[in-house]
């Protein structure tokens, strides 16, 4: 990964099972990366919340913060602010793709194969929130 994780982030990230950790890591890059691709999005803040790998906007403050953990015993989830539509939106387009946690998260087992595509297009939605 070519960002530089803050310590506090990797000390949460080396306590989650392998199980979980891979498929959190590889959604942690696929957040970078459409970060990257993003000119309007510029640099992106990580830190935890609520003990959670947080991806912020700080510099642009063009979009909703993302959080990422696990979901109850057997799930991982990406957290989005529950204030916005962005849960209500992914629903609405891909609730064949995804399992959603109220208006708040995308749920996702972490021994599947990640919906890249989808997931590209929910961060991206994401990161350029308050731009749209």
């Amino acid at each position: 990964m070519k960002e530089i994780m803050d310590v506090n982030v990797a000390n949460v990230f080396e306590q989650y099972p392998k199980e979980y950790r891979k498929p959190l890591l590889q959604i942690r890059e696929l957040i970078f990366n459409t970060a990257a691709g993003l000119t309007s999005v510029g640099a992106l803040e990580e830190s935890l919340k609520w003990q959670q790998p947080s991806y912020a906007t700080r510099i642009s403050k063009s979009g909703s913060p993302i959080r990422l953990d696990r979901f109850g015993p057997e799930k991982i989830a990406i957290f989005f602010h529950c204030q916005t539509t962005l849960v209500e939106e992914f629903r609405a387009l891909f609730s064949d793709v995804f399992e959603f946690s109220k208006n708040r998260a995308i749920v996702l087992d972490p021994a599947a194969e990640l919906p890249i595509k989808e997931l590209t297009f929910c961060i991206e939605q994401a990161l350029t929130y308050h731009k749209r």
